[in-house]
């Protein structure tokens, strides 16, 4: 099958829908169980499409997920490009896990990416003393399987590859 012209248009506008989706505003109860959307959509099309998605894709969409976030300029970047550094190390065992195993993978990247932008945030003064910013992450792990067959069907339904 031949893929269609507007494949990486379609990429992006699953990330621009995970921009939107993270920037949406919650009560404030929900603000800290609000899923890593833009983390989760780069974990999987890293996965899926490592050859068209990989460490400059995620550094770009970090840039751009810090001015829409107005946070310092390079923390998002730095951390989306460790965390598709991890998973295009790994993609190929990713693939073979079954869904309950991915969301406990998605557990520890989220987290990491977490971690990361905590320490750089606490480097310039801009954090918390909570441990509350690691909540995205099991709440992230827990919207996995239902992200992962939506963005499945997704690339299956424009052919992408």
């Amino acid at each position: 099958m031949t893929e269609p012209q507007g494949g990486g248009f379609i990429i992006f506008a699953t990330f621009l829908v995970g921009l939107v989706l993270s920037q949406m505003p919650l009560p404030d109860m929900l603000a800290w169980a609000r899923p890593e959307w833009v983390v989760l959509i780069l974990i999987y099309w890293v996965m899926a499409l490592p050859h068209r998605v990989g460490l400059g894709s995620a550094f770009l969409l970090g840039v751009l997920l810090d001015v829409v976030r107005g946070s310092v300029l390079g923390l998002s970047a730095l951390s989306l490009t460790v965390i598709a550094f991890f998973v295009v190390i790994l993609y190929k065992r990713l693939r073979m896990f079954p869904l309950w195993q991915q969301s406990l993978m998605v557990l520890v990247l989220v987290g990491i990416n977490q971690l990361l932008f905590h320490w750089m945030q606490s480097i310039t003064g801009t954090t918390g003393d909570s441990l509350l910013f690691l909540l995205p992450s099991l709440v992230s792990a827990l919207v996995w399987p239902w992200l992962y067959l939506l963005l499945r069907a997704v690339r299956h339904t424009f052919y992408l590859q």
